[in-house]
């Protein structure tokens, strides 16, 4: 089992809080931690049909804070979650991943997605429509690029003429997507990806995923899951529902504070729940 822990997704007001919370999550044993990568912000209820989804800000750059931290750290993983893959050039996406795979020695593993904001979409020059097709393009070209010095490529998005990364040593960088649990999202997880990021219980959709899998001619026991296990004052209770993760075909526990604490404030009952997850599922 893997345990993680996000980085929260509003930045601290001082940068270096950031460095002391993820070195405080690598030395009390987590394995990966992960941020957003939403490049814009709103204001507040700008979005009243998605009361769930308020992109207040200011957010962290996922590439640049991870390079930043890969420096201050030695073991644990850095995972987007998510780019907006559709919205960026996948050029960009490629060099920057692979730079930050060679920094990190190996750490770095890129989660994209495709999102619903509109407006962040028009801000960046992209187009919303579309982005579930686009984004099996990006995958495709992105694996290109990462173990093909030059790449000739023609697709409905993209056009490559002999041009590449040229790196020779690039570590290999997973490719997590998050989604929702609708039969076209996970129909896409199971053709694409090399782990699945649930936005919320993975559970109930794990058995239909893995069927998914099977159809497309994958393994399904080597896709990651990554599921979320939201902390609360009766770890009795907590550790229960990380078992049931667990059980239920979970690879990777993501402990986060409920939306309502401060995450430094929860972050003793993150370790602890960490600490008593490992020692109950061994």
């Amino acid at each position: 089992m893997h345990y993680g822990s996000p980085i929260p997704i509003t930045a601290f007001p001082e940068f270096d809080a950031v460095k002391d919370y993820v070195q405080t999550l690598e030395g009390e044993g987590f394995d990966f931690t992960s941020t957003s990568g939403h490049v814009l912000a709103q204001p507040s209820g700008t979005n009243p049909q998605r009361p769930d989804r308020q992109y207040v800000g200011p957010f962290y750059d996922p590439m640049v804070t991870f390079s930043y931290l890969a420096g201050m750290t030695r073991r644990i993983h850095f995972i987007t979650g998510i780019l907006i893959l559709p919205a960026w050039p996948t050029a960009l996406a490629a060099k920057q991943s692979a730079e930050l795979a060679i920094l990190s020695h190996g750490r770095f593993e890129l989660g994209i997605g495709i999102s619903w904001n509109a407006a962040e979409y028009r801000a960046l020059g992209q187009d919303i429509h579309g982005r579930g097709k686009r984004i099996e393009e990006h995958i495709a070209v992105l694996r290109r690029l990462w173990s093909e010095p030059y790449v000739t490529f023609e697709g409905r998005y993209h056009t490559l003429d002999k041009v590449g990364l040229n790196r020779v040593a690039i570590p290999p960088i997973p490719i997590w997507m998050g989604s929702e649990s609708g039969e076209t999202a996970l129909r896409r997880v199971a053709r694409w990806a090399d782990g699945w990021m649930s936005l919320g219980d993975p559970l109930p959709d794990i058995p239909r995923l893995q069927q998914y899998m099977r159809e497309a001619g994958r393994d399904p026991s080597t896709l990651k899951v990554r599921g979320p296990l939201v902390v609360d004052d009766d770890l009795k209770g907590t550790i229960e529902r990380g078992r049931k993760l667990a059980a239920g075909g979970v690879s990777h526990i993501n402990i986060v504070a409920p939306p309502d604490r401060d995450p430094r404030a929860a972050l003793p009952t993150i370790v602890a729940t960490r600490k008593a997850l490992a020692e109950a599922l061994g």
